[in-house]
């Protein structure tokens, strides 16, 4: 059994293993991928790698929280690839090690908003075990929607990319990683130019203090946690948990969200940005 955690993710080019050759990608580009070939065949299949060739676009499933890696990397791997499906996995631990918790329920809103079919899926977040129902989620949108491959948002967590890797590897799917590897701060100052709009529902870290708790993501608030960055060696995207987020628009909503009624709580630089009622509304 090949350990997809020595492959992941490091430099496009073909390695032998067993009767396999693995193909592996650190391109920037929509699309890394690690696949298994058949050992007997000698030229990579075109249908493998990202392609402006029509012929070459897949049906994917992303696997969506509603946060903005995860609403980017769907954007991101439209720009060449048909989304079939969203899938959202609803953790009743909220100290998950694999899954986005704070306000997952809006997860329906934003794909109605998308316009793109949602696949929910319950897990008790039992670490490892809720890895099971991962596999249910993806095999049921396999079966359903037919998908050939599944988008993340993973940008540096090894923990959660092999998981995943794994899961497809076994499903026979591909794995898109669009983001990964995307410098943090490169990748704030893209989502603002691209007019997504993103506020950050939990903060779970020093020094973040409670004024984060419902703002925006925007140019100035970019340039702080650029600082905080420098200053305290956090994430600036939140990658290592400091915070989460919520996507309430972007170029490819249809609708956005508007938020109508929330609640904050804060203790010992720890809380959550609740959102009790919120509703689709037609965009300005």
């Amino acid at each position: 059994m090949v350990n997809f955690t020595d492959f992941l993710f490091f430099g496009i080019k073909r390695e032998k293993f067993g009767r396999c050759f693995l193909l592996r990608s650190n391109s920037l580009a929509a699309g890394k991928i690690l696949v298994k070939l058949p050992a007997n065949q000698k030229n990579r299949p075109k249908n493998y790698l990202n392609s402006k060739n029509k012929q070459n676009i897949m049906k994917l499933g992303v696997l969506f929280s509603g946060g903005k890696d995860s609403v980017s990397a769907c954007y991101k791997a439209k720009e060449k690839h048909e989304i079939a499906c969203l899938i959202a996995i609803n953790s009743e631990n909220k100290e998950s090690y694999m899954f986005h918790t704070p306000n997952i329920e809006l997860v329906k809103l934003q794909a109605q908003a998308m316009e793109i079919p949602l696949i929910e899926q319950k897990t008790a977040g039992i670490k490892e075990e809720e890895l099971e129902d991962l596999r249910l989620a993806i095999a049921k949108a396999k079966k359903q929607f037919n998908v050939e491959g599944i988008v993340t948002g993973a940008i540096e967590s090894v923990y959660q990319a092999t998981r995943i890797q794994k899961i497809c590897d076994e499903l026979d799917l591909w794995c898109f990683n669009p983001l990964w590897q995307t410098d943090q701060l490169e990748h704030l100052d893209e989502l603002v130019k691209q007019c997504f709009k993103i506020i950050i529902t939990g903060v779970f870290a020093e020094p973040f203090t409670k004024k984060w708790l419902g703002r925006e993501i925007d140019d100035k608030s970019v340039k702080e946690l650029a600082h905080l960055h420098k200053e305290f060696k956090i994430n600036p995207a939140g990658e290592g948990g400091e915070f989460e987020t919520l996507v309430t628009d972007g170029p490819d909503f249809k609708k956005r969200l508007e938020i109508k009624e929330s609640e904050v709580f804060y203790k010992n630089f720890n809380g959550l940005f609740k959102i009790k009622k919120a509703e689709l509304v037609d965009k300005k």
